[in-house]
């Protein structure tokens, strides 16, 4: 039921991710659904994609985090149907803070649509030896 991810969340993005080792890729089109004003997407649902492709990194390899801290920039405006690729990766790692970086980019264009840096904590049993 992840609002993201979650293929049975009947209100959700539905984003499909890929991850290889600490990558995480995934492809988002938004729809009217997702409006924050005329036909401009709504930052908040940005900003969830970008969470969720960061967070990604390490639930698919199996380490669960929580997000601590995500600081976002957004550069231009996604409008509604404007696919975006979505890339998350992991920037540093220091006991349990795991440090992130994503990205959205239009798929159309190349254009940064919007990056963060996101801090997430690793519950004790998560830790990497």
């Amino acid at each position: 039921m992840c609002f993201a991810c979650g293929k049975d969340n009947p209100v959700g993005l539905h984003i499909e991710f890929n991850c290889d080792g600490d990558t995480c890729q995934a492809e988002f089109t938004p729809t009217r659904n997702h409006v924050g004003w005329e036909d401009t997407v709504h930052g908040g649902i940005i900003y969830s994609a970008l969470d969720d492709v960061t967070a990604n990194v390490l639930y698919k390899q199996g380490r669960k985090a929580h997000t601590a801290r995500c600081e976002i920039r957004y550069r231009a405006a996604l409008r509604v149907g404007e696919t975006i690729s979505l890339r998350g990766w992991i920037k540093k790692e220091k006991g349990r803070l795991v440090i992130l970086r994503g990205e959205a980019k239009r798929l159309a264009d190349g254009v940064v649509v919007a990056d963060c840096e996101a801090s997430f904590m690793l519950e004790r049993a998560a830790i990497s030896s």
